[in-house]
């Protein structure tokens, strides 16, 4: 691609995806242009930006039912696309999507690069591009995505990855993030600020999105040795809950119940209690005026200082900080 000519930026809608998916990516790259235009010399340096339906119309309706109408459909494109990201995919559809992912497979090897956001990771898999590469999708799906794409090295902690110019992103808001990054890339860490800043936007988010995920899917094990036992552990949080009084409360020798907790859950017993400590603790933080020292004590988590060290081993942020994020609406902001 000449020097002097606009970066192609495509953003593929998929049907029934959310909005943000499309308009965050959409909003960073218009801002950054825009930046661009005021501060360089010369006018063909920045994006153009175009929406490319996937479909056979150029009409494409959003989760929320809002339906807007594509400039192009992606056939129709007939300039080298510098960039191009998949906002979304529906999932229970990937039969109809079929034909966009054939295009896609061939489209992908002239383009500088490729990305996704949340699930439209499930398109690049579709499509063959990441086969034996690293990934991130939404940690809701991460292990669906993992069972249908074993080839695929999944990791959902970060809110995006870059595997040589493949890029995917994690939940809806980290198309956002996802967006600045590749602007950096392009013209610097000034622009990307300036247009995170126009936006009233953290250039870089700090956390994971283990932050949002959930460490126990309870729901799938409530006929489960931890499913059944959870409830009274819960009860129970600030006492000891060795291995052996597990065992014994589920009348079971210790070693047919450690055999038979690790095959249900895939983590030992002490690693589900100490899971299920932090779970909680999430939720003083969040919906309490609790202390530190009070939420440690509550969840047996030792003092202040070892609940810090087991939560940012989970979580990759302080108990501190993830109150300030998460701590809910009504409570005032000092």
């Amino acid at each position: 691609m000449p020097e002097n000519q606009k970066k192609l930026i495509v953003i593929v809608p998929m049907p029934g995806t959310y909005l943000l998916d499309i308009a965050g990516p959409l909003d960073v790259f218009t801002a950054a242009d825009k930046m661009l235009s005021e501060t360089a010399a010369d006018n063909d340096i920045g994006y153009e930006i175009v929406l490319a339906s996937p479909l056979s119309t150029r009409k494409v309706a959003t989760k929320g039912g809002l339906e807007f109408t594509c400039p192009a459909k992606v056939d129709e494109l007939d300039r080298p696309i510098d960039t191009l990201i998949v906002a979304g995919f529906s999932i229970r559809n990937l039969e109809t999507g079929r034909r966009f992912c054939n295009w896609l497979h061939d489209a992908y090897p002239k383009m500088r690069r490729i990305g996704s956001v949340c699930i439209g990771t499930y398109a690049l898999a579709e499509a063959g591009i990441l086969h034996g590469r690293q990934a991130t999708t939404h940690w809701e799906h991460s292990q669906e995505f993992q069972r249908r794409y074993p080839d695929i090295q999944v990791d959902t902690n970060p809110f995006y990855t870059r595997d040589g110019n493949v890029y995917t992103s994690g939940g809806v808001a980290s198309g956002i993030d996802l967006a600045l990054a590749l602007v950096e890339e392009d013209y610097g860490r000034d622009i990307a600020l300036a247009a995170a800043r126009k936006l009233v936007l953290f250039l870089k988010r700090t956390g994971y999105q283990s932050q949002f995920s959930s460490l126990l899917q309870i729901h799938s094990m409530e006929n489960s040795i931890a499913g059944k036992l959870q409830p009274w552990m819960m009860q129970h949080l600030q006492h000891d809950l060795t291995v052996e009084e597990l065992a014994t409360h589920s009348n079971m020798s210790l070693r047919n119940f450690n055999r038979v907790f690790l095959r249900e859950t895939g983590m030992t017993p002490a690693k589900f209690v100490e899971k299920l400590r932090i779970e909680v603790a999430r939720k003083y933080l969040e919906d309490s005026d609790l202390s530190m020292e009070q939420i440690a004590e509550k969840c047996g988590l030792g003092g202040v200082v070892s609940m810090r060290r087991t939560f940012m081993r989970h979580m990759m942020v302080s108990p501190s900080d993830y109150r300030r994020t998460f701590r809910t609406s009504l409570h005032t902001v000092d």
